[in-house]
């Protein structure tokens, strides 16, 4: 989930080894705590094992999605005729979105999700890679058609982006297993630590956005250290160059699941996450119609237990609902 950035980086650019340790640590998910360099994945193959270690799952649970004829009259006219659609996607870690070892292969939730709901318009998806912090904005210039990256609905990006939602996750905290912390209920927990997260994120803008809590309160500011690379995040951790990380709760809880070093603290906030499409877009309402047909026929159920998420579902899609609140603390 994320937001532009309100503030320069407090931390460096990832060095090259560290850029391509974070290549492999969301390809295959983290390396394990003991320093073998051994890449471990969850959850395992089996589906609805929640947490569970193994290989990442390549369970096929969207090629017997069949034509919503109802929501594929929804398309636009000229989306019909052509048949493709251009999408771009944040690839970042489980469950949301990896690479498998080969490198190339996309798998996760957000891969799952656009797959069905293509199919269930008749359509061909043109995926494309692209960076997590571009996607948004290429999609007002009309490069691409749909965005997925795990995109929380805020009432920042409401404004100048429509989403169909298709799931529920927020933010979350882990720690090291001999840290102090048990839970950060209210952002002062952080004050005098070091908070890893993700370069134009929500966790960002609400770190950046909450700094003067500390100074408030009477003791020392957290800092943040921002890093463009997933992996980058969690060997800061494992490393001791951090203290806390902040990111989404599905993704730490599958990270952690991975790491006996590490603990999961607690879930901050939670967000609605959606497909992301320009302001105004005719294709919002024929999503959003495949969603709730994939809800109706089991393929959506079928997709979260495959990836081990089954708390993040939701009773209906919609187009760009009010931003879920924060909590005061």
């Amino acid at each position: 989930m994320s937001t532009p950035r309100t503030k320069p980086r407090t931390s460096a650019r990832t060095t090259r080894h560290t850029a391509a340790f974070g290549l492999i640590t969301a390809a295959a998910l983290l390396l394990t705590a003991c320093g073998s360099g051994d890449p471990v994945t969850a959850p395992a193959g089996a589906a609805g094992k929640e947490g569970a270690r193994g290989a990442l799952p390549t369970e096929d649970v969207v090629s017997g999605v069949r034509r919503n004829e109802a929501a594929a009259k929804l398309l636009p006219a000229d989306v019909r005729q052509r048949g493709t659609l251009a999408l771009a996607a944040s690839v970042g870690s489980p469950p949301s979105s990896a690479y498998l070892p080969d490198g190339r292969t996309v798998v996760g939730l957000d891969v799952d999700f656009s797959d069905a709901v293509a199919k269930a318009l008749g359509l061909e998806l043109k995926r494309e890679p692209a960076g997590f912090e571009a996607i948004l904005p290429a999609l007002g210039s009309g490069k691409y058609d749909v965005g997925t990256g795990n995109f929380g609905v805020t009432e920042e990006r409401r404004r100048t982006i429509d989403f169909v939602t298709y799931v529920n996750d927020g933010q979350g905290f882990a720690a090291r297993k001999d840290s102090a912390l048990s839970a950060v209920t209210d952002l002062t927990r952080l004050c005098g630590l070091k908070v890893a997260t993700g370069a134009g994120t929500t966790f960002e803008r609400t770190l950046e956005q909450n700094r003067g809590r500390c100074a408030q309160a009477g003791k020392q500011p957290y800092e943040v250290n921002v890093f463009s690379e997933p992996g980058a995040v969690w060997m800061s951790l494992q490393q001791g160059r951090s203290d806390v990380v902040m990111s989404t709760i599905n993704g730490i809880r599958y990270a952690v699941a991975q790491q006996p070093d590490a603990k999961f603290l607690n879930e901050y906030r939670r967000l609605d996450v959606g497909f992301a499409f320009k302001k105004g877009s005719p294709l919002a309402p024929a999503f959003r119609a495949a969603v709730n047909g994939l809800k109706a026929d089991g393929t959506y159920d079928r997709i979260l237990r495959k990836w081990g998420v089954t708390a993040s579902a939701i009773s209906e899609s919609r187009i760009s609902p009010p931003e879920l609140p924060a909590p005061k603390g």
